[in-house]
């Protein structure tokens, strides 16, 4: 029996924003890439990105995926009149980064879609609970600037219990061994704030000095609002900093809550810790 396949058309825009300044099928926990500015100040940017001139179309098998099982996603990417779009650019040594969040942030995965020819990426992956996740698709058209679409989904299967979205009080969060500390300048919107992860060996408190490049920066940085709809992508100032410090810039667009996800690699394993911030 043929499975059945629901095509959805992406007419959602995601709000993408300029910082200044992951993986398998299964994939691991991290953000979406764009191509590097001059210095490693990089991100999306809504006023040169002409998204309307690019659209997206995912299709899902089975129609209705199922939690813990195997789900194949399919995207298909053409231009506004429905001509395929064939050549992407590599951004961050992929040519498309697929960011999966369930409702509430609390899941979060980075997956790295193949590229079967004639615009259409292809990626078999799993989701852990019934409920909403959202998808977004992140790639960059040869001779369009870096393009983002995303689309929600519905998975069946037993839902997971809500995690509320709330701000932190502790900055310090310990992942894999690794004790990691973010601070920042004071945070407002439509202001440029820097970021700063200081990562420290959590047993020694030593500061850690060897962090490795992950999709060939020192970190990446990605940040959603609580209703998923402000996306911001951020790059390291400096790509091929070492630690203990890393440092990122970027404008949060409009007040409100907003979960921020790090993501560094370290002797082979790529780590991700995630902070809940409130924006005046």
């Amino acid at each position: 029996m043929k499975k059945a396949v629901t095509a959805i058309v992406l007419t959602a825009v995601l709000l993408t924003a300029c910082g200044k300044a992951a993986p398998s099928s299964t994939g691991h926990e991290g953000m979406n890439m764009s191509s590097p500015e001059p210095g490693g100040h990089t991100g999306h940017s809504a006023e040169t990105a002409k998204t309307d001139e690019v659209k997206a179309t995912f299709t899902l098998t089975p129609d209705k995926p199922q939690s813990k099982k195997d789900a194949q996603a399919g995207i298909q990417i053409t231009d506004n009149s429905n001509k395929v779009i064939e050549n992407f650019d590599l951004s961050h040594e992929k040519k498309m980064h697929l960011i999966v969040v369930s409702k509430d942030l609390s899941y979060f995965n980075h997956i790295h879609p193949d590229y079967k020819g004639n615009g259409l990426f292809d990626i078999t992956t799993q989701f852990p609970a019934g409920g909403q996740y959202k998808l977004f698709a992140d790639f960059v058209p040869t001779g369009k600037s870096s393009t983002t679409k995303s689309q929600w989904i519905t998975v069946q299967g037993n839902a997971a219990k809500p995690v509320a979205i709330q701000p932190d009080t502790n900055m310090t969060k310990v992942v894999d061994g690794k004790e990691i500390t973010l601070a920042y300048d004071p945070l407002k919107s439509g202001k440029e704030t820097t970021l700063t992860f200081t990562i420290k060996d959590a047993a020694t408190k030593k500061p850690m000095t060897n962090l490795q490049q992950y999709l060939g920066a020192v970190g990446h940085v990605v940040i959603l609002s609580d209703d998923a709809e402000q996306y911001l992508h951020v790059h390291p100032m400096e790509e091929k900093a070492t630690g203990p410090d890393a440092k990122f810039m970027t404008t949060f667009p409009k007040s409100g809550v907003y979960k921020i996800w790090g993501q560094f690699q370290h002797e082979g394993k790529v780590f991700t810790v995630p902070y809940v911030v409130k924006v005046p």
